[in-house]
């Protein structure tokens, strides 16, 4: 049975558009989506995964888009998944890993403005990003291995290629916080700001990208990722697989379970 979806929406360049969990914005060449669940920390769960999916599929291949914006609702990137989502096992494909093909199949520049937290698919959803923006304070973490469970958004191969493999170990087989600045040092990101001012930096990246050739922008965006997308789609199968074996593993049930009696201990 298909996973329902907000249906596309015909929209003029300025309109703001809301889906239940989504809001996109376009200015001058430049689509802003923005993650919108701030009573659950901009937690994706099924129905915000696939308005995602909607966004970005409906923004590849248009002729009018130079850049996209990526930000969470009321200065909180991502808490990640919404962990009630993996009570059960998938039926085939996730609606998460659809999100993830549809960002990395993106043919222009993703431009991530990251404020509060990345957590989880929150933090490997921006290996597929162009440019990371992060505030300051930001904390970012990847507690798959706390939860039971295995990495994701082909980070077993991307993280190591970002920051080294003594660092992608230490974040991945740990699942402990790492500061904006930690990130920065290992070049996970590009750039710290104040908090508050990220989506005012992304703005004026995107706003650079707007001025030049739609052209140029897309033909270096493929050359940059020629050799690294069949990589990357191979690690998003394996990584299915093997998620998916864990996700139904006694230790993640329990680990999920201890989440919801006592979310600050993952959190933190």
């Amino acid at each position: 049975m298909p996973l329902p979806f907000t249906p596309p929406v015909i929209h003029t360049p300025g309109e703001e558009l809301m889906t239940q969990t989504v809001l996109l914005s376009e200015h001058n060449k430049v689509l802003t989506i923005t993650i919108n669940r701030p009573e659950r920390r901009n937690a994706l769960d099924t129905a915000t995964y696939a308005a995602l999916t909607r966004a970005f599929e409906s923004a590849t291949g248009r002729n009018d888009l130079h850049a996209i914006i990526l930000q969470g609702a009321q200065q909180y990137f991502t808490a990640g998944n919404d962990l009630r989502d993996f009570q059960s096992r998938p039926e085939g494909e996730s609606a998460g890993l659809r999100f993830l093909r549809a960002l990395v199949n993106t043919d222009i520049p993703v431009i991530a403005a990251v404020e509060g937290a990345a957590i989880g698919i929150g933090v490997t959803m921006l290996m597929h990003c162009d440019f990371i923006i992060a505030a300051s304070d930001t904390i970012f973490r990847i507690p798959f291995v706390p939860l039971g469970l295995c990495p994701e958004g082909a980070s077993s191969v991307l993280l190591a290629q970002y920051v080294g493999i003594r660092k992608a170990n230490e974040w991945l087989y740990l699942g402990q916080p790492f500061t904006a600045q930690e990130a920065l040092e290992s070049k996970f990101i590009n750039e710290l700001v104040a908090p508050g001012e990220t989506l005012d930096k992304a703005s004026k990246i995107a706003n650079t990208m707007a001025a030049q050739s739609l052209l140029s922008l897309k033909t270096t965006k493929s050359l940059l990722k020629r050799t690294l997308t069949p990589l990357i789609n191979e690690s998003l199968d394996c990584e299915r697989e093997a998620f998916i074996k864990c996700l139904v593993s006694d230790e993640a049930q329990a680990a999920f379970q201890q989440f919801f009696t006592k979310p600050e201990k993952l959190k933190s």
